[in-house]
């Protein structure tokens, strides 16, 4: 005892402390008998942190209570490690609410009591960011990630998809929600959210871009997605409904327009098919029970048009045994994988589907789609100011000339300037072909330059067959002049234009010709002939020739 009294005052004038150590443990002795005895453990009033130091700012009794030796309590006995426990638990509650959760990367090697770290059931729900993680894949099924805030428009990520991957942004991209187990797909609104329809997705669903030039084609020409026949209004009037009025019924919500016709309705839980007269209006889609009757006791509800969507079905006539190629499906929001859910729909010809998905979408959204379709417009009004090529001093002091003379001389009748700006590029073009023909040994000028280069362009994809031609055509959408060419099957050195006209697909084929020991292309039969495909589209494109219509749409696709 006299050794540590000793140590004690040593440590005391070491540490400059003013206080009686010897009292000061006997007291820490009784608090902790005091404990002992109560059986009631107070951890705030416990003066000892974990490591059984004193507190500085704790107060404590100087006068210790009279015990017995046998009563006192030692150091070996287990209060003092529960005292301490307790307050490892406390202070591991103020850490857990002051510092960040860090979850606990080695879990097999602390006890849940003593480890430091957070454990994962302990850890805090993360509050949502408004960031989102969407995959969007392109038309060789590559795919890209890309986070969105959780009010983006399919509108919106489309303008970013066009920024980023440098595509020509001519207002008709857009973004397709694909169903493969259900063989279904839609092209999404542009005022849809983005985050809102993935949440209705499955696994494996997923959201597809590429190119959609029939998404407003009827507001440009109403008469051939609404036929006569189809639109009760018209049936009236006896056709005599010019088409802006056509659309004013549909987009005005007080007016009762109707679409009209027969359908194939596939019947819930079976594989028949049933020809019905079928109703479309605001209030959903309707069957008559009796023939063609419109009386409201013989009609029944078939789908409802506020929670639901027109989707296209990709997996042909096969798969649902449909009487017809052309099968729609109206899908309600809350299925997910349920087919037998789905209300399967088989009209009589392709536009008999369009008029009623038309018609679908426009009951749905109204006045919503022409918004829709008057905003790329109105940002292309905004930015004509700026359209304009803005030409350097240097690029305004250029003038046509003519060096055919001896001395060069300047071009002043603008026609003269544009007739000797195409003798030139005619020139170029039989110069090259004789380079081509001689055999040039500048990388520049290979021998199959003119046979070559139209694989560069966007609307030529290669060696694909006739019906998947029609596939490519038909996902972005069956508009008059959309086009697209390919390698010949029949003949390795001919080529096919494969163009929409009235939304019905034609093939044109592509024939060599030769003439003073040069070849061509020509379409028809040598009548036009042209040095390769790139000069053939052109004049195509301006002229319409032997064609149905002018060729207006490329055939696009893009990598992501």
């Amino acid at each position: 005892m006299g050794f540590q009294k000793k140590v004690f005052q040593r440590a005391q004038l070491h540490m400059g402390y003013d206080v009686d150590l010897e009292a000061l443990v006997n007291d820490m002795n009784s608090s902790f008998e005091s404990l002992y005895t109560s059986c009631s453990v107070q951890t705030e009033s416990t003066p000892l942190l974990h490591n059984g130091q004193p507190h500085r700012s704790a107060t404590y009794q100087t006068q210790a209570q009279p015990t017995s030796p046998h009563q006192r309590l030692h150091r070996s006995q287990p209060m003092h490690i529960l005292a301490v426990r307790r307050l490892q638990e406390e202070e591991q509650q103020y850490r857990t609410s002051s510092l960040p959760a860090i979850p606990n990367p080695f879990p097999e090697l602390c006890s849940p009591a003593s480890s430091p770290t957070l454990s994962s059931g302990s850890l805090p729900q993360c509050q949502p960011s408004g960031k989102y993680i969407i995959k969007i894949f392109s038309e060789d099924g590559m795919g890209k990630v890309v986070e969105i805030p959780a009010d983006m428009m399919a509108r919106d990520l489309c303008q970013f998809l066009v920024y980023k991957n440098h595509c020509v942004d001519d207002n008709s991209w857009a973004l397709v929600e694909h169903h493969p187990a259900l063989g279904l797909e839609r092209c999404l609104e542009d005022h849809e959210l983005v985050v809102q329809v993935q949440a209705s997705m499955t696994s494996e669903s997923k959201f597809l871009f590429r190119k959609n030039y029939a998404k407003y084609e009827f507001f440009k020409n109403p008469l051939n997605f609404f036929p006569e026949q189809m639109v009760a209004w018209c049936q009236e009037t006896n056709g005599t409904i010019p088409p802006s009025q056509l659309l004013q019924n549909f987009l005005n919500s007080s007016s009762c327009p109707e679409i009209q016709g027969y359908l194939y309705v596939k019947e819930m839980g079976r594989k028949s098919w049933k020809k019905l007269y079928v109703f479309l209006r605001r209030s959903g889609l309707y069957f008559s029970t009796k023939g063609t009757s419109k009386e409201p006791r013989h009609l029944q509800l078939l789908a409802d048009l506020e929670d639901s969507n027109v989707f296209t079905v990709i997996t042909g006539r096969k798969l649902h045994n449909a009487p017809t190629d052309f099968e729609f499906c109206i899908k309600p929001n809350k299925v997910r994988n349920e087919v037998k859910e789905l209300r399967m729909l088989c009209a009589e010809d392709e536009q008999s589907r369009t008029c009623w998905m038309t018609a679908f979408r426009l009951f749905k959204y109204g006045i919503l789609l022409y918004q829709n379709y008057k905003i790329p417009q109105q940002r292309k009004t905004l930015l004509s100011h700026f359209s304009a090529p803005v030409r350097s001093v240097s690029e305004n002091s250029l003038v046509a000339m003519d060096f055919s003379g001896r001395i060069g001389r300047v071009i002043d009748n603008p026609v003269e300037a544009q007739s000797a700006a195409m003798e030139e590029g005619h020139a170029w073009r039989k110069r090259s072909h004789r380079m081509n023909i001689l055999g040039s040994p500048s990388p520049l000028h290979p021998s199959s330059l003119s046979g070559v280069i139209h694989r560069t362009q966007l609307w030529f994809h290669g060696r694909i067959s006739r019906e998947e031609s029609h596939k490519l055509i038909h996902q972005q959408g069956r508009v008059d002049g959309m086009f697209l060419l390919r390698d010949s099957q029949s003949n390795p050195k001919a080529f096919v234009l494969t163009m929409c006209h009235h939304q019905k697909i034609k093939h044109f084929q592509i024939l060599p010709c030769e003439e003073d020991g040069q070849m061509f292309l020509s379409l028809d039969d040598g009548a036009t002939k042209f040095t390769d495909l790139i000069q053939l589209v052109e004049f195509y494109t301006l002229n319409r020739g032997v064609l149905p219509c002018k060729l207006k749409h490329p055939c696009t696709t893009v990598a992501l």
